[in-house]
């Protein structure tokens, strides 16, 4: 079947992006909130830019798990940065793609010529998802709310269980696929399993992911990350979770969490649990000219894709296929590729699965392999498993470091790419003019 050539109508331009140091979740409330990190992303991103904030035709945020206190988290947002009250603003939920998806959702507003500059991004503070009540105690206290005399409130005391008190973690919830009944991590070992994914694949995969990114911090090659002062004074200027020092040894005495005691993947060998904000200006090919914006990179298409939930992780090639067929690429044609680190075992899947010709031809509608992306080629800073995956934000962090890395290469192209919990991959072309 013939795919049709999926470009935006208008051209999309990528003017710039900032975003915060993604910061480890330490088993409390980090410090802080969701719309505190895309403000700070986002304040520093529009003093770069030539005008107001209130020249922004809409503000576009993805979050997967928001606080019960930031319902529509990018109004607030919106607010806080200035834009005044007629600049609208929504927020969007696409689990590990929602920032993904509020780029595609501004570039679609661009193309169509309803909108010329947009604030897009996404968020996530993993470490303040909700803990909520389990239905036992909520059922409890509207007994104990509809009691009206003392001795019928003695009584509802004494029908309280212990049990009523266990918390529901959304956190862990929200991770788990609710029509499979797996988590993600069951669903990284079941196609590591398939594709014989081994432990000592993932372990050195993940030390990489670890030394690319500690290679990066040295160099400076994460320009896109601002530094941010907590309400105590404290300085978060870099990603909290490398570990420079990782080793195959010191991964290997790392039990399996997710199969236990016979799976291979583990804490070390999966991305971590982190807070973190990223925000980009979109922008038409009129604004670029109206404001006289530098053109950090045009944005030409988006695929999404749906797969079986329990292979979720496999999403990127069902999302990738497709967008290089409608654009008649090959893999030697992209240059630089971002796949988001859910799990090693997921992003080393990923490349196989698209270099099996029978994968191809029996999942993937093709009649021969992808071909094989080259790892030199993929993920040069690192991912997910050293710098964290805040599963709003992930989705716009790999498209704005995938632009900032072909800036700094002077390449052409690249696509960026994550599976999303729920069984769906999204896949994002980019491209620049090479000088």
């Amino acid at each position: 079947m013939a795919l049709k050539k999926i470009d935006y109508a208008r051209p999309v331009f990528i003017i710039d992006g900032c975003r915060t140091p993604f910061l480890k979740a330490r088993g409390k409330p980090g410090p802080f909130k969701h719309a505190d990190l895309a403000i700070n992303a986002s304040r520093a991103l529009l003093e770069k830019m030539p005008f107001p904030p209130e020249a922004l035709d809409e503000v576009i945020f993805g979050s997967a798990m928001p606080g019960s206190d930031e319902a529509n988290i990018s109004r607030i947002v919106a607010l806080r940065l200035g834009c005044g009250d007629k600049v609208p603003a929504y927020t969007v939920h696409r689990n590990c793609a929602s920032g993904m998806q509020s780029m595609d959702n501004a570039a679609l507003s661009i193309a169509d010529g309803r909108s010329d500059l947009i604030l897009a991004g996404g968020i996530e503070a993993m470490s303040r998802a909700p803990v909520l009540l389990n239905d036992n105690m909520v059922t409890w206290l509207a007994t104990w709310w509809g009691a009206k005399t003392f001795s019928a409130r003695m009584k509802v005391l004494t029908q309280i269980r212990p049990a009523y008190l266990a918390p529901v973690i959304a956190l862990i919830n929200g991770l788990r696929d609710p029509v499979v009944g797996l988590s993600m991590g069951q669903t990284a070992e079941k196609i590591a399993y398939r594709f014989n994914i081994s432990r000592e694949m993932m372990d050195q995969y993940s030390v990489q992911s670890h030394q690319r990114l500690f290679h990066a911090q040295q160099e400076n090659e994460l320009s896109e990350v601002i530094p941010m002062f907590d309400n105590k004074g404290r300085l978060y200027d870099k990603d909290e979770g490398v570990r420079e020092d990782s080793s195959i040894e010191k991964l290997a005495k790392l039990k399996p969490v997710f199969d236990k005691p016979f799976g291979s993947v583990t804490p070390g060998n999966s991305s971590q649990i982190t807070d973190g904000a990223a925000s980009l200006i979109l922008a038409s090919a009129e604004a670029v000219e109206k404001y006289d914006l530098p053109v950090l990179a045009r944005l030409v298409t988006t695929h999404w894709a749906g797969l079986a939930a329990d292979e979720m992780g496999l999403g990127p090639a069902h999302a990738i296929a497709p967008l290089l067929r409608s654009r008649r690429l090959k893999v030697d044609s992209i240059d630089y590729w971002e796949i988001n680190e859910a799990f090693a075992a997921q992003v080393l899947v990923v490349v196989e699965a698209l270099k099996d010709p029978v994968y191809c031809k029996e999942h993937l509608s093709l009649g021969s392999a992808i071909g094989e992306i080259p790892m030199d080629k993929l993920n040069i800073h690192g991912g997910g498993i050293s710098l964290g995956h805040p599963v709003g934000a992930s989705g716009a962090r790999i498209v704005l470091h995938l632009a900032k890395v072909l800036q700094n290469k002077n390449a052409k192209r690249g696509i960026a790419s994550l599976c999303i919990g729920g069984g769906q991959g999204g896949a994002m072309l980019i491209e620049r003019e090479v000088v």
